[in-house]
């Protein structure tokens, strides 16, 4: 929000007809007059989700520290704040417009790509960085993974996606934030090559396995983007639609999109429509024909939506899905039923349902793991709401194991050079603990308490599986590294709540022990 040269406004109780005007003298110059966002970021309860009521009163008050966001408490009086408040917490009467012209006249390049050096200008592994998403102060730290000291730490875009994604040979780093800017970052010069805003409210964006394109998913508008993944240039601008029902069209926001490396392509999670999508990007993928091509149960036909580019393959689903968690092969997805009580296992070869999981508790599949005993896969998830862990053989798709914790988590992390799975408890009262799986065993084996008293979360291991980083998620936070094998502490770093680290080898390998 800018700081404007005018008066206090004397009236003490400001009502709610009183907030576009607020509104407009106090935050349309950085937040933009539609709350769509401008230097700042868009001013709507789709982007402020994580961010209370109460807190935001605070930063229209306070601001906020090492941002160009100043305090209004010696120009606007606490009722006012609250009006304010609650004006952009309110939802807009429309879906906003944010089409291929809005979105090409955001667009920045700048540095060529094709200027850039083709060595790292730093001396380390470049294979073994990681990524830290910083929140508490809307910043980003490279981290070299040998020594844990940081290469770069520079200021992101407001409320950056957890998850960065890399492009295969781990050059490039792409940035999603929750208001729709999609960042590249050159890792070997430690710059910014290009951003554009793809979306009003995004989800998260994938990157294709041969590192040619960018799909950006998002909440609002109902959408799906096609990046350039060179320099961001927008190429397709996909309207997430289902099949016409009475007269009208439903449309969906995009609940997460993936990238399925051995099948050239990319699968769409949505949350409004009974429908998973997958989009090929190979250049030798044969037309995709408009229509039913064919069924092989009631109910659960391939379709297509609108020409361009990229085509998007209709699967039909019984249940709304959530969240996603592919086998080895990619072949055979599982999905989190909406109800929070099941898990679907959808073939997309055969384009239908295969198999129901047993998973009350709302599993967080996006978070789970991989992992051979006695030459099966398993699949072994957290839940948000139940203090389980879920093992799933993954050839008859049954829950064979169920291990309590000493409460919900939302993430797991192992490596394939470890027997052990690292699990927080985060979303319990034990907030502070980390819990150790022995996998052979099935059973924990060990819990840390890295800060006592404290959030604590996000285990993600390092190239070799040698260490284990552990974030604080505080304002005043930090990294724990530990020792993978002896569960000691190895240093610890201060950080700004970091909410995500990411290991430059480990993601672009799709290692099974961490999130993709």
């Amino acid at each position: 929000m800018t700081v404007l040269a005018v008066p206090a406004l004397a009236a003490p109780n400001p009502t709610e007809a009183e907030a576009p005007r607020l509104y407009a003298e106090h935050c349309a110059a950085c937040h933009g007059g539609d709350r769509l966002g401008a230097i700042g970021p868009a001013l709507l309860p789709e982007n402020l989700g994580r961010l209370r009521k109460a807190e935001a009163e605070k930063v229209i008050a306070q601001g906020r520290p090492a941002t160009q966001m100043p305090g209004h408490a010696d120009k606007l009086n606490p009722d006012q704040i609250k009006v304010l408040a609650d004006y952009v917490y309110t939802p807009l009467a429309a879906v906003p417009a944010w089409g291929m012209a809005e979105i090409k006249a955001t667009h920045v390049v700048n540095v060529d790509p094709a200027t850039l050096p083709a060595k790292p200008q730093w001396n380390t592994d470049p294979l073994n960085l990681f990524t830290v998403v910083e929140t508490g102060d809307h910043h980003v730290t490279i981290l070299d993974g040998d020594s844990f000291k940081p290469l770069v730490r520079f200021q992101s875009r407001f409320a950056l996606h957890g998850g960065a994604k890399y492009s295969p040979d781990g050059r490039f780093v792409y940035f999603a934030s929750r208001d729709g800017w999609i960042t590249k970052y050159d890792l070997y010069t430690l710059q910014v090559v290009a951003e554009i805003r793809a979306g009003v409210n995004t989800r998260n964006v994938a990157v294709s396995h041969d590192g040619r394109f960018l799909m950006v998913g998002n909440m609002l508008p109902h959408t799906l983007v096609a990046l350039d993944a060179r320099d961001l240039t927008p190429m397709q601008v996909i309207p997430v639609e289902g099949e016409r029902v009475g007269g009208k069209v439903p449309t969906s926001r995009v609940s997460a999109v993936y990238t399925a490396p051995m099948r050239s392509s990319f699968v769409v999670a949505l949350k409004d429509i009974l429908e998973i999508w997958e989009i090929p990007y190979a250049d030798d993928y044969g037309p995709v024909m408009n229509g039913f091509v064919h069924s092989y149960e009631k109910g659960l036909e391939e379709g297509i939506s609108a020409g361009g580019r990229f085509q998007a393959i209709r699967i039909r689903t019984p249940d709304y899905l959530d969240d996603f968690f592919f086998d080895r092969t990619y072949e055979r997805v599982m999905g989190a039923s909406r109800d929070g009580t099941k898990g679907l296992v959808v073939d997309l070869d055969i384009k239908r349902k295969m198999a129901e999981i047993d998973l009350p508790g709302m599993p967080h599949l996006g978070s789970g793991i991989i992992f051979r005993k006695d030459g099966k896969d398993y699949m072994a998830t957290p839940h948000l709401k139940e203090a389980v862990i879920s093992i799933i053989d993954m050839e008859s798709w049954k829950t064979v194991k169920r291990i309590p914790t000493l409460g919900p988590g939302f993430f797991m992390r192992s490596h394939e050079n470890t027997n052990y799975a690292w699990i927080d408890v985060s979303m319990g009262k034990e907030k502070d603990a980390i819990q150790i799986i022995d996998l052979n065993a099935m059973e924990i084996v060990r819990t840390l308490r890295p800060a006592p008293g404290r959030t604590t979360a996000h285990a993600e291991f390092d190239r070799s599986g040698r260490h284990v980083l552990i974030s604080v998620m505080e304002a005043d936070g930090e990294l724990i590294v530990y020792d993978a094998a002896g569960f000691e502490v190895v240093t610890r770093m201060p950080m700004k709540r970091p909410v995500g680290k990411y290991n430059v080898f480990n993601k672009i390998n799709y290692s099974s022990g961490t999130s993709h």
